[in-house]
């Protein structure tokens, strides 16, 4: 029998994979307007600017989901398509716990669990802006729900 924990995780399972089914423009929307409120100060502060004229490529790869991403004026723009610059590919379960902090990104990267394609330069910069946001720009309940689902996705690889 699972324990709560165990069977949350594998209701997510189920769950994400119905995620590339939502068409893009949903995707994009819901994404631009989450990260842009989510990063409105470090966006206001310039954090974003190895991004300014640049796109990158995330790739979910084991849920078939890509956004390409830059920031214009101080707000990030998601496309479908776009001439990256550099792509960071991954599966979902090591992106959480990039979110969550349980690893940080140099081992992912370093053991070839989240992948740097492109421009290395802008893609060091990219990793070092990931590692300097703040999870307390998160709301509370996110970020809790993140540290969680993490700790859940660090404890079943361990």
């Amino acid at each position: 029998m699972l324990n709560p924990r165990e069977h949350a995780m594998k209701l997510g399972e189920q769950l994400l994979p119905w995620l590339a089914r939502t068409p893009f423009a949903l995707q994009r929307t819901v994404l631009e307007r989450s990260l842009n409120r989510l990063f409105a100060e470090p966006l206001a502060d310039d954090a974003f600017e190895a991004l300014e004229g640049n796109w990158m490529r995330l790739e979910v790869a084991d849920l078939g989901l890509a956004w390409c991403l830059t920031c214009e004026r101080r707000a990030l723009r998601i496309a479908r398509q776009a001439p990256v610059r550099v792509s960071i590919r991954g599966n979902w379960r090591e992106f959480l716990l990039l979110a969550s902090r349980q690893e940080d990104p140099d081992t992912l990267f370093f053991r070839r669990r989240l992948v740097i394609e492109g421009d290395t330069e802008l893609g060091l910069a990219i990793k070092n802006l990931i590692d300097s946001l703040d999870p307390d720009l998160l709301p509370p309940w996110l970020w809790t729900l993140l540290q969680r689902a993490g700790m859940q996705v660090a404890q079943v690889q361990a």
